[in-house]
């Protein structure tokens, strides 16, 4: 059910129960904004409604149209997602963070399934990239494993992690290789019997490697690279939930971050990946300085599923490179993109030939 300008603002008015937002009880808030104005909606109420967006605790979804009128640009930059039928002419017109689909009313649908089934980490996601996009990078940081933590807390992901049984693996000593050509480090996750899954042996590994970089002045930079079919398939499923308490994991990402490591050199850092880039797996490369993956690479955000966040810098990475608003629909859609897609939102900086 998508609201009018009006029913919207009248919601926002009551915004501490969530039953009067189309009277579902989901906390999604989709207004149609097509055909509007500034001053069709009324400039009192158009100026309240844009201040209250950066506070509900819904998930705000904008539906637009192809050249919307131009006094609503400030409005539409405060909802959390925005979609449109005829993407080319709106990222044009509104800008970059606009998400393409064939039929608005059917993805609005999906997407109130997805957060309902995942509540309190869909709204917890939309609230941290509000705050993330006018904060430091290391203030970001804190907020997401802050938030992550807590999350870690909750009925969702108890449930996941209640229906898994870990398997044991057994790894080599070294999950993480060096090589050194000159000025040149080649640093190679080396996990491939586990897609390179980031496990505490391999993120130890890795922060060692990126430590050398930043300590040794003699080295012009550094490649990071995935061995096998697969760059990284993000965090290891296995480990999730193993931390004696999420306060306990709060501090460890807190004292000894990787994603502030890996942000600390990214000037002197390029990453090549291939095959699959799950969670992590894209979040840490996010935030170096070039991106280059090969044309089959696919990229995924599934965090939201597990009643979670993006825990390896992904909401500050990621909605660096592509925005606050398409990180918010690609996380709480779980969609794969393509390399194409990674590229022309500016997830990855290059494509490399075949």
């Amino acid at each position: 059910m998508l609201l009018s300008p009006a029913q919207a603002a009248a919601a926002a008015e009551r915004w501490d129960s969530i039953a009067t937002v189309g009277g579902s009880g989901c906390p999604v808030l989709a207004v149609d904004l097509r055909g509007a104005s500034r001053f069709s909606i009324g400039p009192a109420t158009h100026d309240a409604f844009g201040v209250s967006m950066h506070m509900l605790p819904w998930v705000n979804i904008a539906v637009v149209d192809p050249v919307p009128d131009a006094s609503l640009a400030a409005l539409i930059d405060a909802f959390d997602i925005v979609l449109c039928e005829h993407p080319s002419e709106t990222e044009r017109i509104v800008g970059s963070t606009v998400i393409s689909v064939d039929d608005a009313e059917a993805e609005v649908d999906r997407l109130r399934q997805t957060v309902s089934a995942s509540p309190q980490a869909s709204v917890a996601l939309v609230q941290l990239l509000r705050l993330c996009e006018h904060t430091t990078i290391e203030q970001a940081l804190h907020g997401e494993s802050l938030t992550y933590a807590v999350l870690q807390t909750g009925a969702t992901f108890q449930s996941w992690l209640a229906g898994r049984t870990p398997a044991p693996v057994v790894d080599d000593e070294r999950v993480v290789e060096m090589d050194r050509d000159g000025g040149l480090l080649t640093i190679t996750l080396n996990r491939p019997h586990r897609r390179n899954a980031l496990n505490v042996a391999m993120r130890d590994q890795l922060s060692e490697a990126l430590e050398l970089l930043d300590l040794d002045t003699s080295l012009d930079g550094a490649v990071l690279r995935g061995n096998g079919p697969n760059f990284s398939a993000g965090g290891d499923l296995d480990e999730f939930g193993s931390t004696p308490s999420p306060a306990v994991g709060h501090h460890v990402r807190t004292v000894a971050s990787l994603p502030r490591l890996v942000h600390r050199v990214r000037d002197r850092l390029r990453v090549h990946v291939h095959g699959s880039c799950v969670g992590a797996g894209i979040e840490l490369p996010a935030f170096a300085h070039a991106v280059i993956a090969d044309p089959d690479t696919t990229f995924r955000l599934p965090e939201i599923g597990f009643g979670l966040v993006p825990g390896a810098g992904g909401t500050v990475s990621v909605s660096r490179r592509c925005g606050r608003q398409r990180t918010a629909w690609w996380a709480i859609s779980g969609v794969t993109l393509d390399a194409n897609t990674a590229r022309s939102w500016g997830l990855i900086d290059r494509i490399a030939a075949r």
